[in-house]
């Protein structure tokens, strides 16, 4: 059972508010939430806006890394269009389940050549599943409702993904779709209006509200469920107000943010078949929602919370990190992992190197390319060192991911661990009883037999690190930091 957040709102070029606890669900102790997803529509595009958001992360995406990233909560994907946003987090020991397959724009402003309307899709493999998330900004007015359905038409026809096992998006098991889709209330007059808002009769209006009523006539749209709109209609409100529309304009109130899914059509009768595995994938709304604590735009925030059951089709990341087998030789901390006999590595594979609460998948303290310096002990077991020099020693807990090119993702993700203390000491701290004598270089002294504890060694990781291997060698190290580096290394002390 995965917990899905979901987020639409229209932020009308306004920079994030100081605090978004309420809309992220941050004060719900039970809310044990695994994945956001975020979707926004008229973010700032100003010519020196975008400018800024190309050269650092634009102020929304930073914002919400901020507050997610210290909960362990990572990026693991996003799309911009000028305005639109599309944000995908999850938990870190969720990542290795989740592949990127593709990201996309639909423009369908001024004939499908601008993109201030359309749609932002991110396309992604979940424990297997096939997932679209599509958020889009369609046509204003209640004049438009045409319009509005002929690009939600246009959105979905243009999501073919060539080159995947499934690349028609209605063959995928789940499209999550939501945005600011503009849909009006028709007929009723604007007193009607309000006052059925004030009196909380929503469901009076919903016989004359245009998206409700396109469902009823257009049998794909049909297939799109929503949650009831138990909420006042979210659009449009004077801004730093709760106020609906006061100005000569006066517009009538609409549920213009909407969140809508799909899941796969099943046929009414499947064989049994063997050797393919039986499928189970749901989901199911916990609450829908708008915000109206937020008034920074003429919109109000909506969110829906899900439970998303589905038997795991990927139960074994493509990449086992070992931890178990970590340890550091002077400079350099030696890495292990296994591979599955379907994972087809790439020269541009990489492992990075991660403090806890990393922001993004760029957001390593170092990284190694995983083809460089490498030790195969077969075909599916490697084992790799990466530089560490540069990383102060620190009681910070780390993790390893390797990402992995030819899928654009993460696939194999460490437990948490904490680095070891360096296996060397600075010349100018004084020796005590079990410190190690230094050479000139820096190195362990052999010459200095006094207080120091040597191994032997034939254990050909060692390799990698510099350090004597052959046969009947030995290494010299401080006894009080032996311990970790005989269990890590699986070699013993001369007695």
């Amino acid at each position: 059972m995965l917990l899905v957040h979901v987020v639409t709102w229209n932020v009308a070029s306004a920079a994030p508010p100081l605090d978004l606890s309420d809309l992220l669900q941050l004060n719900k102790q039970d809310m044990n939430l695994d994945i956001y997803i975020i979707g926004l529509q008229e973010m700032n595009s100003g010519i020196i806006s975008r400018l800024s958001d190309t050269a650092f992360e634009d102020p929304w995406s930073s914002f919400f890394m901020d507050v997610l990233s210290p909960l362990n909560f990572i990026k693991i994907s996003y799309v911009r269009m000028q305005g639109l946003l599309l944000l995908v987090f999850a938990k870190y020991q969720h990542l290795p389940y989740i592949q990127i397959l593709s990201t996309k724009t639909t423009p369908t402003g001024f004939y499908g050549y601008w993109g201030n309307k359309g749609g932002v899709i991110i396309c992604l493999k979940l424990y297997g599943y096939y997932v679209s998330i599509i958020n889009c900004h369609l046509p204003p007015h209640v004049a438009n409702n045409d319009q509005r359905l002929e690009h939600f038409d246009r959105i979905l026809e243009m999501q073919n993904f060539e080159g995947h096992k499934i690349p028609n998006i209605l063959d995928h098991d789940l499209i999550l779709w939501f945005g600011d889709m503009n849909f009006r209330i028709e007929d009723f007059g604007l007193h009607f209006v309000r006052q059925s808002i004030k009196n909380q009769c929503y469901s009076d209006l919903w016989e004359k509200e245009q998206l409700t009523i396109a469902k009823k006539h257009d049998p794909l749209l049909r297939e799109f469920q929503e949650g009831p709109l138990l909420f006042p209609p979210t659009y449009k409100f004077d801004r730093n107000s709760n106020n609906y529309d006061t100005s000569e304009k006066r517009r009538k109130p609409a549920w213009t943010d909407r969140i809508l899914w799909r899941l796969k059509r099943q046929p009414q009768t499947r064989p049994f078949t063997p050797n393919v595995p039986v499928t189970h994938f749901s989901l199911s709304l916990k609450s829908y929602v708008s915000h109206m604590m937020y008034s920074i735009s003429d919109h109000k925030p909506v969110t829906g919370t899900f439970d998303l059951e589905l038997k795991p089709l990927m139960t074994v990341p493509l990449i086992t990190m070992m931890p178990d087998g970590l340890c550091t030789m002077e400079n350099d901390m030696l890495v292990s992992y296994s591979s599955t006999p379907n994972f087809h590595s790439s020269s541009w594979d990489w492992i990075g190197l991660y403090k806890v609460g990393m922001r993004h998948v760029n957001d390593y303290v170092s990284y190694v390319w995983a083809r460089d310096n490498q030790i195969s002990f077969s075909d599916n077991l490697n084992q790799v060192y990466m530089n560490i020099s540069n990383i102060p020693e620190t009681e910070d807990q780390f993790l390893l991911c390797y990402y992995s090119n030819n899928l654009n993702s993460v696939v194999g993700i460490s437990k948490p661990f904490k680095i070891p203390l360096r296996f060397f000491l600075k010349e100018e701290e004084p020796l005590g009883e079990t410190q190690q004598v230094l050479s000139q270089d820096g190195r362990p002294d052999p010459s200095a037999s006094e207080n120091i504890l040597q191994v032997p060694c034939g254990h050909s990781l060692f390799h990698s690190c510099q350090m004597p291997s052959a046969a009947g060698d030995s290494i010299v190290l401080p006894e009080d930091t032996s311990g970790s580096l005989l269990y890590d290394c699986n070699i013993h002390p001369i007695t």
